[in-house]
């Protein structure tokens, strides 16, 4: 799992038919020390996140599985919306 920042959002109109009613997001993929974004990624989110939340994102077939929905064309999902993080020593 990573865990990420909402940076915005995405619509498309035209899309695979498996894809309607899906939320999308965009995702910052963060260094270890939260201040350089490695990458941007596209995830469905699950859990209604919003702009600026920290968010837990799961990637592959564990996507697909968080929606209950193996056929669906996805490979990245938001399932769930951070309160904190610790790690040692900070």
């Amino acid at each position: 799992m990573l865990i990420g920042k909402v940076s915005g959002s995405l619509w498309a109109t035209r899309k695979n038919e498996h894809l309607n009613g899906l939320k999308f997001l965009l995702v910052d993929i963060e260094d270890e020390t939260n201040e350089e974004t490695i990458k941007t990624i596209v995830a469905a989110d699950t859990e209604g996140a919003g702009f600026g939340d920290l968010v837990l994102v799961t990637t592959g077939g564990s996507a697909r599985i968080a929606l209950e929905s193996p056929g669906t064309p996805v490979d990245a999902a938001i399932v769930g919306i951070i309160d904190s993080v610790e790690r040692n020593n900070q």
